[in-house]
């Protein structure tokens, strides 16, 4: 049987939601600011929504399926011959990028994930895994072209990454500089810190050299 509820108010409940889950998170969000978000009367958003329950499960659903599939979007229009490393910086960005300016659905996700009962991080895990995944993918491949230090667990290192994205948007709003300066930040701290570190230059001054320059040998005036 084909649905006659209108997709639109559906989609501004849903919308609405996630705008209250970001700023007040999972136990601070009540459906009657919910319907005041959408524009709504409250009795209205039971006829999309058995409960409160079903609606945050949603926005929760939907908000993890968009962080990934911008980032995999993002990779994919990539040159082939981007490096590995400049690949994960991109992944960084993306994240980045559609967490803070891009949706709330996924600034929902990264800031209640883990308030949320167990059953709504059951329906998550899926999705979550195949996160991980793709971040793994992106240290593994820079590790085997050389360009993660090999002193450092990977595994480690992809957590450290992805909690420090996730934790973004519990501190950063613009009095603390533009999303650009946030990526270019990122992206250096990454590219410098899983990155080979550079080995230094050694000068090596012959051993005739005194230390004003002059030869040894020549007698000093």
């Amino acid at each position: 049987m084909t649905s006659t509820k209108p997709a639109p108010t559906r989609e501004r409940i849903l919308f609405a939601a996630a705008e209250v889950l970001s700023n007040k998170g999972y136990s601070a969000t009540r459906l009657n600011e919910i319907a005041a978000t959408a524009e709504l009367r409250a009795p209205a958003v039971y006829y999309y929504f058995p409960s409160r329950h079903e609606l945050i499960a949603e926005v929760m659903t939907v908000g993890q399926a968009r962080l990934r599939e911008h980032v995999v979007t993002t990779l994919d229009d990539l040159a082939p011959e981007t490096e590995p490393l400049e690949r994960l910086c991109a992944a960084a960005a993306a994240h980045l990028e559609v967490e803070l300016e891009l949706s709330h659905f996924a600034t929902a996700v990264t800031r209640n994930t883990g308030q949320l009962p167990e059953d709504i991080r059951a329906r998550l895990r899926d999705d979550s895994r195949a996160y991980s995944r793709l971040w793994n993918q992106l240290i593994d491949t820079a590790y085997d072209a050389g360009q993660i230090r090999g002193d450092l667990n990977r595994r480690a290192a992809v957590k450290l990454v992805m909690g420090a994205l996730n934790g973004t948007p519990e501190w950063w709003d613009r009095s603390q500089g533009s999303l650009s300066d946030l990526v270019a930040t990122t992206q250096s701290l990454i590219r410098h810190g899983l990155g080979p570190v550079p080995q230094p230059t050694i000068s090596i001054v012959p051993t005739d050299m005194a230390c004003d320059g002059k030869s040894a040998k020549e007698p000093a005036s």
